[in-house]
């Protein structure tokens, strides 16, 4: 069975990337996460060559090794912006500085069969990476994030992605107790601000690392 599913994905995955690629963006696909992490350290940054990287809320990213990795080989400024021994204040100014960086990493809460990057974001330093600042950004997207199309990417953001963050937050809002989107006006409200990243501009800027793997929610 786990191989039929591998075979299932890897034909979903490559539609996607075709998607993607007429969109624009600079498509990778890689079996696991493992393999996501050697096209970074291989591929992408021997070509991108950055002085400096950063990245927004990404649980993919974070459980990757990509940037232990860079540490430990390169010599590049590391913008820390989820370092929890710093006042939220520092935490809130490096997200600032981190939208100037050369390459900056996210995830992806939906990407459509159609090709486009779908995001909803609570603070907006992840999404303000993904569309403006950084030279070049880097989404790590396991296959669980595909979807048929912007509906279904906006229903699953809703009504899957955003409670359980909420919950793995620890937030104060309606829909960790009810599970679902209550389109709430809490203060601690995490869906405030959407994009749908179209294409890619200029070309190639976005890379998109699919993964054959369920990653992330």
């Amino acid at each position: 069975m786990d191989q039929l599913l591998q075979n299932f994905w890897e034909i979903r995955i490559g539609d996607v990337k075709g998607a993607l690629e007429a969109n624009h963006f600079e498509v990778f696909t890689a079996s696991n996460l493992e393999g996501a992490k050697n096209i970074v350290m291989e591929d992408i940054l021997p070509k991108s060559k950055p002085a400096s990287i950063s990245w927004g809320g990404s649980m993919t990213f974070t459980s990757s090794g990509i940037c232990e990795a860079i540490i430990a080989t390169r010599k590049i400024t590391i913008i820390d912006t989820t370092a929890k021994d710093v006042p939220h204040a520092e935490k809130i100014e490096r997200r600032r500085h981190a939208l100037l960086v050369d390459l900056f990493f996210t995830g992806t809460n939906a990407v459509t069969e159609d090709g486009q990057l779908v995001n909803l974001d609570m603070i907006g330093n992840r999404i303000g990476g993904l569309t403006f600042g950084p030279k070049e950004v880097v989404v790590l997207a396991g296959r669980n994030k595909i979807v048929p199309d912007l509906e279904e990417a906006m229903f699953r953001i809703k009504n899957y992605v955003a409670p359980l963050n909420a919950m793995r937050l620890d937030m104060k809002t309606p829909c960790v107790k009810t599970g679902r989107c209550e389109d709430c006006k809490s203060p601690s409200r995490i869906c405030n601000t959407w994009t749908i990243t179209e294409k890619s501009f200029p070309k190639g800027r976005v890379k998109i690392i699919l993964i054959n793997e369920d990653l992330g929610l």
